[in-house]
């Protein structure tokens, strides 16, 4: 038997095939029908309604609960950030004796590092930003 060339292939056994890769078909939109009307939440909201079989009354229940739990739980959050930027704040201030700009980005680098702790740098910076600014924007109003 003759060695064979390297022109021609060499067949594996069955074990070293690797499967043929089928590639991805995305649906058609007749198949999969039209997709932006999914993005407006009104219709959304209704279909979930159908689908779930639920009155519009509790519906309405459903969302009125979902959406105060998500304000109590955002109202917690903005008051542990109100307390430690105002916390940092004072302690920096009594520390140097004087009021100026330094103080709020010293607070909200404390604050932003404090808050996101898994981020602490990108939360430092990007606190003490949005306290300058807002600070300057307080201080054109006076």
């Amino acid at each position: 038997m003759a060695a064979p060339s390297e022109a021609e292939p060499v067949a594996l056994p069955k074990e070293e095939q690797k499967p043929k890769i089928e590639p991805l078909r995305l649906p058609t939109v007749e198949k999969s029908g039209d997709r932006r009307y999914g993005t407006i939440c009104a219709i959304r909201s209704a279909f979930s309604g159908i689908m779930e079989e639920m009155s519009a009354k509790q519906q309405f229940i459903h969302t009125a609960k979902q959406m105060g739990r998500r304000s109590w739980s955002s109202a917690k959050t903005f008051a542990v950030m109100g307390l430690l930027f105002s916390a940092a704040e004072c302690v920096v201030e009594k520390a140097r004796a004087k009021h100026d700009m330094t103080n709020t980005v010293a607070a909200g680098c404390f604050t932003g590092g404090a808050i996101s702790a898994k981020a602490a740098c990108a939360g430092c910076a990007g606190f003490a930003a949005f306290s300058v600014l807002i600070e300057k924007f307080l201080d054109r109003q006076n």
